[in-house]
């Protein structure tokens, strides 16, 4: 077990790299078993309030093809989010099982997940990792647990073949932990313990998915904008393709500064408060290029209505803000790699929450919390260290979904079933 507040970023840097981040090798179909040499490092970093962690599993000298990893909390720490891995969380118990993608480890190989919660008083190390359902770091075999309950029963030729030992419900890590009917369709494999985010738009104060559009070109509650100046760059109401129902607005995005084109929401958007949780389908031609663009942009009355804007740099997700090119993450190496890429040729959700009282931000995409694309309020080289260079506290007045591009970037996007509200609204 290893504690630090210094190594998130190299570490995580390598957890959050959605699809790709793990270094094994494919195996033949075997059994999801593990050594007795196991060993899982946990490395968190912890800030008032919130905390992320890195986690390192190693199966020792016995390959697994699947696996599922327990620990238990003995502070008051608890899961909203991971990456990697499904994670639930079950009281003090977690449990974490692999992704489609990272299932198989070989011997002597290791695989990462990362996960994200809150804390309050007691961030105290957690304790009882176990590998599909085998102690780990060092910890005695599971038989040595229900011996604890009778010294006598040790000889006892009874106790080998007993169906009563493997099964146990006293025993912590116990294998029918992975079967259990309670924990692997529970709803709090989602990024918050409590269950998913509603889905469709309750609550929200803005829920279009262009359907009552009738022209070829965005009207009503929607207006084609240029910020800067009419060029190449154009939007349109697409019959074509669409998330849901028949309609989206499709974007050509033109590259060059004079090449900007939004469309810009026309509702009345005082009714979401400080607190503004957006969610939007977002579907994309080109991957993202290693200069500076913009797919989203809401002004921000309490920095010169001047824009915050989410897009991509470094051919990475990045936020940034228009009055002091503040970028999250920082865009050193370590900063990009805690970000992830936008997928192309499919429809991607898009979820953010920004806190104009607390000056803080997350985003998702598809339901998972990015690392990188996180401002929790207290500055962190390669991820906020930049953006909380000054006091930023954000009044968000408008939404604008469209494309800008700082270099000779083109593109062409969709955006559907859009909605704006005071809280999350979900995929």
């Amino acid at each position: 077990m290893r504690i630090s507040h210094a190594r998130l970023a190299p570490v995580v840097a390598v957890a959050t790299t959605l699809a790709a981040a793990v270094v094994v090798t494919p195996l033949v179909a075997g059994p999801a078993a593990a050594a007795q040499g196991c060993q899982v490092d946990y490395l968190p970093n912890v800030w008032p309030g919130g905390f992320t962690a890195t986690v390192r599993v190693a199966p020792g000298d016995t390959a697994v093809n699947g696996w599922t990893v327990t620990w238990t909390y003995p502070g008051d720490q608890r899961i909203t989010g991971a990456w990697n891995a499904v994670v639930s969380q079950s009281g003090a118990t977690v449990t974490a099982r692999n992704a489609t993608w990272n299932g198989s480890v070989p011997a002597g190989g290791a695989t990462e997940f990362g996960v994200q919660g809150t804390v309050g008083a007691s961030a105290s190390a957690p304790t009882a990792f176990a590998l599909n359902g085998v102690p780990c770091n060092g910890a005695p075999p599971s038989p040595t647990v229900s011996l604890t309950t009778s010294p006598t029963t040790s000889p006892s030729p009874t106790i080998s073949p007993s169906p009563t030992i493997s099964p146990s419900p006293t025993i912590s890590p116990s294998p029918t932990i992975s079967p259990s009917p309670t924990i692997s369709p529970s709803p709090t494999t989602s990024p918050s313990p409590t269950g998913p985010p509603p889905a469709g738009c309750a609550g929200a104060v803005l829920c279009d998915g262009f359907e009552n559009q009738t022209g070829a070109t965005p009207a009503g509650d929607w207006a084609v904008v240029h910020p800067d100046c009419s060029g190449t760059g154009t939007a349109a109401v697409d019959t074509a393709t669409a998330h849901g129902g028949t309609r989206s607005v499709r974007v050509n995005g033109g590259g060059g500064y004079c090449n900007h084109v939004f469309v810009r929401a026309n509702r009345d958007l005082s009714g979401v408060g400080a607190v503004r949780y957006g969610r939007l389908w977002v579907r994309h031609s080109t991957a993202l290029p290693a200069d500076h663009v913009t797919l989203l942009a809401m002004a921000d009355a309490a920095d010169g209505n001047r824009d915050l804007r989410m897009g991509g740099q470094n051919s990475a997700m990045q936020w940034n803000r228009s009055s002091d090119d503040a970028t999250l993450p920082e865009q050193s190496p370590a900063g990009v790699a805690l970000s992830v890429p936008l997928p192309t040729g499919r429809w991607s959700c898009l979820e953010f929450m920004v806190d104009g009282g607390t000056g803080q931000l997350r985003t998702w995409l598809d339901g998972t919390a990015i690392t990188g694309l996180t401002a929790d309020g207290v500055p962190t080289h390669d991820i906020d260290g930049q953006w909380y260079g000054r006091t930023w506290r954000p009044a968000l007045t408008d939404l604008k979904l469209g494309w800008e591009s700082y270099g000779g970037a083109t593109d062409t996007l969709w955006f559907d079933d859009v909605a704006l509200g005071g809280t999350r609204i979900g995929c």
